[in-house]
């Protein structure tokens, strides 16, 4: 080894490729029409209320009334890996929490285009940058860029416009909007965006809203998880938006997949800005105890909303059946009305036309047989003492009807009673029906045939309290009930 003299020290100078820093950009960025995204955004954090995208085969050109940029502007604009939007985190006029992180967009937008072109107003200050790809890339040592200073324009105001020119590809303006729809705050209350004069609308959907404000260890998790109608639902699984600083960087399913039919109908936007994104923005650091923090509050979220979509589904089915008692029991009181001799409950009189019914509400919420008007005193007196049988020993699923028939007062009771429990019984004067039977189960899911099979049941009891010894005279009664309960009158 030689003498301390003959060590010396000098630097080593480290050198980029313009090419890879284009490289990077376009890696960042997987797709090239994200760029107009970037773009867009770029004007939320300059605090712009109006944003206009022109696109066509030729030319993308962005424009937005935000503050525009002095000299210090531009350059840091340009500066890669800036960190300005990290250290200067919201915006100065509408305090926003700015977008932006790389300062790498403009890089990756020549991925799509060869010009990128800037022309920028604040104040008194205007000034156009021209950064052309294939000149930029000749002089490998060079890393300005032109620079124009202009005169600046009082009526046109502060702002920038970006355009690209020479452009590689084209670009649908359907997907320039899903894009804009994912990765845009379009819901910020001063903010607009048009694409080709339409103003682009953030995503609206039709079911049960459910808002969402939650927290972990790592900050707050807010948004909104939507309930789709049945027929709002296209039948994919969608998942749910996740977004960080406003932007969607993926959906999540979060195991809807498992939920069948019901996972489809799920969907919504989830804001947790504290959660770490990859490189590329395309996904979440998902072994980072930041997102199992997140993942965690969010199942237990949609623990919740699987059990609200067991309740609607159940309050629809109780919404059907209670129109199918209703209409079962309207049309056997017809039949009694025609065969007076088969009626346990007296002299029946036909039913009000349904305009001119004028029920009573029953346990569900829905309107009850219509009662037989009493003409003299003593039957009103006799109407009001009264009671009507009790139901025993209900669901809180159960559906129950109470309804006056001839002299006298009825109750109905669709209810659970297990699989292998009987169709249809009475008890104490009361009608019950099994909604857990196979048959029940099967005919309510044929509307045409539904009401009937609800009727057949309470004739069938009906019939047996008239002949309890002599079940096939009752049975005799019961068709003769059904057919004329479904024969229209004529005229």
């Amino acid at each position: 080894m030689g003498s301390g003299d003959d060590i010396r020290y000098e630097k080593l100078r480290v050198t980029v490729d313009k090419s890879h820093i284009i490289a990077i950009g376009e890696r960042l960025y997987a797709e090239s029409i994200e760029l107009i995204r970037e773009l867009v955004n770029n004007a939320f954090d300059a605090d712009a209320t109006s944003v206009r995208a022109t696109v066509n085969d030729a030319r993308i050109q962005v424009d937005d009334n935000g503050s525009g940029m002095d000299l210090d502007g531009l350059r840091q604009y340009f500066n890669i890996g800036s960190d300005a939007k990290v250290t200067e985190s919201r915006s100065p006029k509408f305090s926003r929490q700015r977008i932006g992180q790389f300062g790498i967009g403009k890089f990756a937008s020549l991925a799509a285009a060869r010009t990128f072109e800037v022309f920028t107003q604040r104040g008194d200050f205007a000034a156009s940058v021209v950064f052309d790809k294939q000149e930029w890339q000749t002089d490998r040592d060079a890393w300005e860029l032109p620079l124009t200073i202009l005169p600046a324009d009082p009526g046109k105001g502060d702002g920038t416009s970006v355009a690209l020119t020479n452009l590689f590809r084209s670009f649908e303006p359907a997907e320039i909007e899903r894009i804009l729809k994912d990765g845009v705050p379009l819901r910020d209350a001063h903010f607009a965006v048009f694409l080709n004069g339409h103003r682009v609308m953030p995503r609206v959907y039709s079911g049960r809203r459910l808002p969402i404000m939650e927290g972990c260890a790592f900050g707050p998790i807010t948004g909104e998880v939507f309930i789709l109608s049945e027929s709002a639902s296209n039948g994919r699984i969608e998942g749910i938006e996740v977004k960080v600083r406003q932007v969607t960087v993926r959906r999540e399913t979060f195991g809807l997949e498992e939920w069948g039919r019901d996972g489809a109908r799920v969907t919504g936007e989830l804001y947790a800005d504290f959660l770490p994104v990859t490189s590329d923005r395309s996904g979440f650091a998902v072994d980072s105890p930041e997102y199992a923090a997140f993942r965690e509050v969010v199942v237990g979220l949609l623990d919740d909303v699987r059990r609200s979509i067991g309740k609607m589904g159940e309050k629809r089915e109780r919404i059907r059946s209670s129109r199918a008692l209703n209409e079962a029991i309207r049309r056997l009181q017809l039949a009694l009305s025609r065969n007076p001799q088969f009626s346990p409950f007296g002299v029946v009189a036909p039913p009000r036309p349904k305009h001119e019914k004028a029920g009573t509400e029953d346990e569900t919420g829905g309107p009850a047989t219509a009662p037989v008007e009493a003409d003299s005193d003593t039957a009103k007196t006799r109407k009001r003492r009264a009671k009507h049988p009790k139901v025993k020993s209900i669901t809180p699923g159960a559906v129950v009807k109470k309804s006056r028939i001839g002299d006298s007062l009825v109750s109905f009771c669709l209810d659970h009673f297990g699989e292998a429990g009987a169709e249809a019984f009475t008890d104490g004067g009361v009608i019950y029906i099994n909604v857990d039977h196979p048959l029940f189960v099967r005919e309510s899911l044929k509307p045409p045939t539904f009401v009937m099979h609800v009727a057949r049941l309470l004739s069938q009891e009906i019939a047996l309290m008239k002949c309890p010894r002599n079940p096939r005279q009752a049975f005799e009664r019961q068709s003769v009930l059904l057919r004329d309960a479904f024969v229209e009158t004529e005229g």
